[in-house]
C-alpha cells in the first residue's frame, strides 16, 4: 500500500483484469449497431392524430390570440356637433341682432355728407388694426406669463402693492406712448408694446378661468364693441362727443366701487353686493359709452389730421379702444363665471 502511494501514477495489474474480457457494452467499429428500443423513438403519427393535433394547436393559438382591431369610432353624444353649430348660429344671430337694434335705436340720424370719406375710413381701419394687434399681444403675453408661473406669484403678493405697481407701470407706459412723436417709430412702438405687456401682466390671473368662458366673453365683447363702433362710425359727425364729461364722472364712480372690497370690511355684505353690481353692470354701460365716444373722437381727429391741424397717430387712438375692450372683457368674464356658478 505504501508503495502504491509512493507511485501515484503506477497502476496495479488487477486493475486491468476487469477490462480483459470484451463487454457487449463496448461496440467495435465493424460491428453492427444494436437494436434500439422504441422508448425514445416517437411513434409514427397517423393522419387522424395529425389533424387532431393541428386543431388543438390552432384552438390554443386562437384562445391566446389578442385582437387589435377596434370598432369604428362613434361619438358618445351624436348631437354634440349639432349643438355646437346651433350655438355658433345663435351667437352670430345675437351679434347681428344687436347691431341692427342699436342701429335702429341710436342711429336714426345718419351722416349728411353721403358716407364716410376715404381718409376717415383709412384712419379708422388703421386704428382698428392696431387695436386688434394690441389685444393679440396682450393675450399672447398673458398666456406666456401664466405658463411661467407668474399668476401664482402675482396672487401671493400684497394686493395694494399689485395695484400700486400696476397703475404706475400702466400710466407710465401709456403716457410715454402718448407723448412720443409719431415719427419716432422705434420708441413709439417700444412703449406701446411695453404698455400691452403691462396689461397682460396684470390680467394674467384670468387664465385660471375656463377657456370656454374666456372664448365666450371675447365673442360677446367683440359683438358689443363692433355694434357700438358701427353706430359711432355711421352717426352724424360729432353727435356723441358731448358724452365725454358724463362718462368721465361715471368711470370715477365705477373705479371707486372697484376699490370697495379693499377698504370695506367683509361683514358689509349688502354694501359689497351693491358695489359689485355697480362695478359690473355700471362698468359695462360706461365703457360701452366710451367706445361710442372714442370712435367719434377718432373720426374727429381724422378730419383734423386731414386739414393739417394735428398729426396722424393711430397708435394713440388704438390705446383708448384697447382699454375699452379690456374693461368690457373683464366684466363679461365675471358675469359668465357667476352664471355658471349659479347653475351648479
Amino acid at each position: 500500500m505504501s508503495f502504491v502511494l509512493r507511485r501515484p501514477f503506477a497502476v496495479s495489474s488487477t486493475a486491468f483484469k476487469q477490462f480483459s474480457k470484451p463487454s457487449n457494452v463496448i461496440r467495435a467499429f465493424h460491428s453492427s449497431s444494436p437494436k434500439s428500443s422504441n422508448f425514445f423513438n416517437p411513434r409514427p403519427l397517423t393522419s387522424t392524430s395529425n389533424a387532431q393535433s393541428l386543431l388543438k394547436s390552432q384552438a390554443l393559438r386562437n384562445g391566446f390570440k389578442r385582437s387589435y382591431q377596434t370598432p369604428s369610432y362613434q361619438p358618445a353624444n351624436p348631437a354634440a356637433s349639432g349643438n355646437l353649430t346651433q350655438r355658433l348660429v345663435m351667437g352670430a344671430a345675437l351679434v347681428g341682432g344687436t347691431i341692427l337694434a342699436t342701429n335702429l335705436i341710436f342711429n336714426r340720424e345718419t351722416r349728411e355728407d353721403g358716407g364716410m370719406p376715404p381718409f376717415e375710413r383709412e384712419y379708422l381701419n388703421q386704428t382698428f388694426m392696431h387695436t386688434g394687434l394690441g389685444v393679440g399681444i396682450i393675450a399672447l403675453a398673458a398666456r406666456t406669463l401664466h405658463q411661467s408661473g407668474w399668476s401664482y406669484r402675482l396672487m401671493a403678493t400684497n394686493p395694494w402693492l399689485v395695484v400700486g405697481l400696476g397703475l404706475a407701470a400702466s400710466f407710465g407706459t401709456m403716457y410715454g406712448t402718448f407723448y412720443t412723436h409719431p415719427d419716432n417709430y422705434i420708441q413709439k412702438y417700444a412703449l406701446w408694446t411695453a404698455f400691452n405687456v403691462t396689461q397682460a401682466a396684470i390680467l394674467t390671473p384670468l387664465m385660471f378661468m375656463s377657456p370656454a368662458i374666456l372664448a365666450r366673453a371675447g365673442l360677446y365683447t367683440v359683438g358689443m364693441m363692433g355694434s357700438i363702433a358701427f353706430i359711432g362710425a355711421t352717426a352724424k359727425q360729432e353727435k356723441y362727443l358731448y358724452l365725454g364729461g358724463p362718462l368721465l364722472a361715471g368711470v370715477a364712480i365705477v373705479a371707486i366701487s372697484g376699490f370697495a372690497p379693499l377698504v370695506l370690511p367683509a361683514t358689509a355684505v349688502r354694501t359689497l353686493a351693491w358695489t359689485e353690481n355697480i362695478w359690473l353692470y355700471g362698468g359695462l354701460a360706461v365703457f360701452g359709452g366710451f367706445t361710442l365716444y372714442d370712435v367719434q373722437k377718432i373720426l374727429h381727429h381724422a378730419r383734423m389730421s386731414e386739414r393739417g391741424l394735428v398729426r396722424k397717430d393711430v397708435v394713440n387712438e388704438s390705446i383708448s379702444l384697447e382699454l375699452d375692450f379690456l374693461n368690457i372683457f373683464i366684466r363679461m368674464v365675471q358675469i359668465l363665471s357667476m352664471r355658471q356658478n349659479n347653475r351648479r
